[in-house]
Parts: C-alpha cells; sequence; structure tokens
C-alpha cells in the first residue's frame, strides 16, 4: 500500500522543489517534510551491496529523526566482485572494461534498491530519493607525481543514471568528488550523519565504524560544526580478511568469529614492525583505502610473517591486533586529549568479530572507554553506512551540506553529490 505521504518527483517537481528549498535553507525558513530515502554502498572489501530504506523527517540539525524500515547486504556476481578488487589493485585495465563496469554496478545497485523497497512492502513510486555512494575503486585525495595529472582524485563505479533509470527514483550519487574540489580528502563522509544522528548534549561519543578500512568521528558533548571530525585510522577488516583467504588458498573469505586468531598469539616483532606504517602518524583529517592497504601491501605482510616462521592462526591474531591497536591508538593520540569522552559506538562487519572485539574492548578500558554498539541506539551495525547513504541524498535534495570539513580538510562545507531525476511521468 502506497504511504500517503511520500510521492515520487518528476523532473520538473526535483527542480522546483530544490530551488523552493534553497531558497528557504538561504533565509534561515527550513521546514522539511518527511520523505523514504534508499541508501546504497559496497565498501572496500567488495563483496555486496548494503541497501537501507528509511523514513528520514525532521530538521538538518536538532530533531532530525531516521527510521530504518529494511535492510539487507546483496551479494555481487562473483565476475563483478573479481574484477572490482582486481582493478581496485592497480591491475591494468582498459576503458571500454571500466565503461563496461561502471554500468554493471549501476544494474546491481538498481537491483538492490528495488529489493530493499519489496522487502518493506514499499512501492518504489513513494520513494523520493536514492542516495549512492557506489564501488570505490581508486582513492587518491592527495596529488601524486607531477605535472597536469598531479590531481587530486577519486572514482566510485555504479552510473547513477541508471539507477534513476531502473527505479524510477531521484539518485544522488557522486558524493566524494565535491568535497576533493573544494580541497578536502572526500572522506569520510559519515561524520556528518553521525552528527546529526549521535550528537549529545551532555556526553560525548566516539563514533567507530569497522568496515574494510576503520573510520571514527568524534562527537564532544552538543558537537555542533567544526566541533565534531573525523578521520580514517587504517585497516579495519581488510587485512584480516585478505590474510585469511591467502592462507587457507580461499577456503575462508574472512575470520568467521575470529575462530583462527584465537588459535594463535600475536607476535610482537610482526606487530612492531607493520606498526611503522607512516600513515598511522599522521594527523587528521586523513582518509585511506585500498590503494594503500591493498593486495600489495598484504604480501609484504605476509611475506614478512613467513621469514619469521609464524604460524597462519598467529598472522591473524596479529593482523586483528593491529586494526584494535591502530584503533585505540589513534583514539588516544586524536581524539581524547579534548575530553569529555566516556564511551565508543562501534558499527560495521568488524563488529561480529568477538576476538577484534574483546582485544579492542581491553585497549579502550584503561582510556575510561566502554565499547558497545550502535544497536542500542537503534541502528543497525550493518545498516549504518547505508542508512547514512540516505540521509546524505536527504540532505541533498534540501540544498545542505554534506560534508564535515574538520573530518575531511575541505575549506567549507557544500553540497554533496549529483542528482539524477527519477523517470519523467
Amino acid at each position: 500500500r502506497r504511504p500517503r505521504s511520500y510521492r515520487s518527483l518528476s523532473t520538473t517537481t526535483v527542480a522546483t522543489w530544490l530551488a523552493a528549498r534553497w531558497w528557504a535553507s538561504s533565509t534561515g525558513n527550513v521546514v522539511f517534510s518527511a520523505m523514504l530515502a534508499v541508501g546504497l554502498i559496497s565498501g572496500t572489501s567488495a563483496d555486496g551491496i548494503d541497501a537501507a530504506l528509511v523514513r528520514v523527517d525532521g530538521q538538518a540539525g536538532d530533531g532530525l529523526r531516521v527510521e530504518t524500515l529494511a535492510w539487507s547486504t546483496y551479494a555481487y556476481p562473483p565476475a563483478i566482485r573479481a574484477t572490482v578488487l582486481r582493478i581496485a589493485a592497480g591491475e591494468p585495465t582498459t576503458a571500454s572494461e571500466i565503461c563496461r563496469l561502471h554500468a554493471a554496478i549501476g544494474d546491481r545497485f538498481a537491483d538492490a534498491a528495488l529489493a530493499v523497497c519489496g522487502a518493506a512492502g514499499v512501492d518504489p513510486a513513494a520513494v523520493a530519493v536514492i542516495g549512492s555512494h557506489g564501488q570505490t575503486v581508486w582513492h587518491e585525495p592527495n596529488p601524486t607525481g607531477d605535472g597536469p595529472l598531479a590531481v587530486a582524485s577519486t572514482l566510485q563505479l555504479g552510473q547513477g543514471q541508471v539507477i534513476a533509470e531502473r527505479t524510477g527514483i531521484a539518485t544522488v550519487f557522486d558524493f566524494r568528488p565535491r568535497d576533493i574540489a573544494a580541497g578536502g580528502q572526500g572522506a569520510p563522509l559519515v561524520p556528518m550523519v553521525d552528527q546529526l544522528l549521535f550528537a549529545d548534549p551532555a556526553e560525548g561519543r566516539i563514533l567507530l565504524n569497522i568496515g574494510g578500512i576503520a573510520n571514527v568521528t568524534a562527537l564532544p558533548a552538543g558537537a555542533v560544526g567544526a566541533r565534531a571530525f573525523g578521520y580514517d585510522t587504517g585497516p579495519g577488516n581488510m587485512l584480516i580478511d585478505g590474510a585469511v583467504a591467502a592462507l587457507t588458498h580461499g577456503r575462508l573469505a574472512y575470520d568467521h568469529d575470529g575462530a583462527m586468531a584465537c588459535q594463535g598469539e600475536e607476535d610482537p616483532r610482526l606487530l612492531g614492525r607493520w606498526l611503522a606504517e607512516p600513515y598511522y602518524q599522521l594527523p587528521p583529517p586523513k582518509s585511506t583505502g585500498r590503494e594503500l592497504f591493498g593486495p600489495a601491501y598484504l604480501a609484504r605482510c605476509l611475506a614478512l610473517a613467513e621469514r619469521l616462521k609464524v604460524s597462519p592462526p598467529s598472522v591473524a591474531a596479529t593482523l586483528t591486533a593491529l586494526t584494535a591497536v591502530t584503533i585505540a591508538d589513534s583514539i588516544s593520540d586524536a581524539v581524547l586529549p579534548g575530553g569529555g569522552f566516556s564511551k565508543v559506538i562501534a558499527s560495521g562487519g568488524g563488529v561480529h568479530n568477538p576476538y577484534l572485539m574483546r582485544r579492542l574492548a581491553e585497549r579502550l578500558a584503561p582510556m575510561g572507554l566502554s565499547l558497545e554498539t550502535s544497536s542500542a541506539y537503534g541502528v543497525d551495525p550493518d545498516a549504518k553506512e547505508a542508512v547514512a547513504f540516505a540521509v546524505l541524498a536527504w540532505l541533498t535534495l534540501h540544498g545542505r551540506a554534506g560534508n564535515l570539513p574538520a573530518a575531511t580538510g575541505a575549506s567549507r562545507p557544500v553540497v554533496l553529490g549529483v542528482l539524477a531525476p527519477g523517470r519523467a511521468r
């Protein structure tokens, strides 16, 4: 049954509505209506598309309410995942292959959006907007090299126009480039949503997402504007998953429940060498991904472990410790000096690894920080990033900034993304 309070947007309606919202925001006379939105993202592990259907209501500040109606993860076909991982690893490709992959991923994202609407029993025509992060295959926010190509850049595949046409729903996509154009890292973008949904007037909170890459958002009590900030700490599950797959010759794709790590012991020689990675010493804002911590990096890690004759379970244990230590140390160095924090609220696939969560809790406890998951606040840990991109699309539709300059390093707040209008009616 189509909810009476939601309607789809034609091309004309989108343009008129955006103009009205922009005028209202510029005059400070902002009254936002409730709407249904879908968020889509595939992370650095490229193991599938996370999709969430949410109802967003309230102001782009105090009073924002987000209700998750349905969410799920939809696996890529093996051939698409293999191609994504190969290209993201920097292996040779062609313009034609990237072009086809761009369209194919758009198709899969459209399928995921329609499927999550179906799971909730919602007519896609009742959804106002889709926010699609797409699939990152390259992220280079700091210019490298010389000459005219020494520019900051990022590339997320999954054509937004394909998603809009297949679903009939207005789609916001290509979120990162606008922040990079404003001098930012293009990531992390979730801190803006963390601030809207989790900031508390009386309690300082640290939001932690452990996906392929781990990132944190620091929300001082009553955090608004520049007081909140975030950054990528380094690898989350990426190196652990890659090592387990390599060490088991593909029998396992990841360390289920941390079972392999539990059978080993952390090797201080390995951990010390791995902690020497210069990225960990960089101050925020900073972001990273498969470009640094990808297959070539993992191969060097495993080669060192082999030379030191470290057993596979102990390699898994030490890589898991690396994630826990780099998260905790970065919080100690970059967040705690501000004072007033008492808890870390975790989300992402890493929360399902009890060995990782135990090691992390042990590192955080001496700092006076407890560790819990976002489920305690009504947001499923597995759905949080998809929910975030639904909210970011909602902000874009209302002409509101979606980046947090203190997290990305941008020179100013900017409206994120490109809008592909819904199907003409």
